[in-house]
């Protein structure tokens, strides 16, 4: 897997940027196929820091429904892969500069 396609992007929510400021961990959203190794790398190589750990996990499907003029509409979201990546101490990464 070419690693431009691993990660697909960066979650941004109050409870990752806690994460941040507190102790150097990023969520990514990554490709399903990917392993740990792959996500590593690709961190390392796209951001230019030093990755002292990866979690993943598989975050499940969720289906929704909603009430419409035209009816009861009812469908999935679909399940997704994420990276919670740790930085070494001193390391990080500017996420709102682009």
């Amino acid at each position: 897997m070419k690693l431009a396609d691993v990660l697909v992007r960066p979650v941004i929510t109050e409870k990752v940027n806690n994460q941040i400021e507190r102790s150097g961990r990023y969520t990514f959203v990554v490709d399903k196929r990917a392993n740990k190794l792959e996500i590593k790398s690709a961190v390392e190589t796209f951001y230019g820091v030093k990755v002292t750990d990866v979690n993943t996990s598989v975050v499940p499907g969720k289906l929704k429904s909603r009430f419409t003029k035209a009816g009861f509409i009812q469908g999935q979201k679909s399940s997704y892969k994420k990276a919670i990546v740790t930085l070494s101490t001193g390391e990080s990464i500017d996420l709102f500069s682009i």
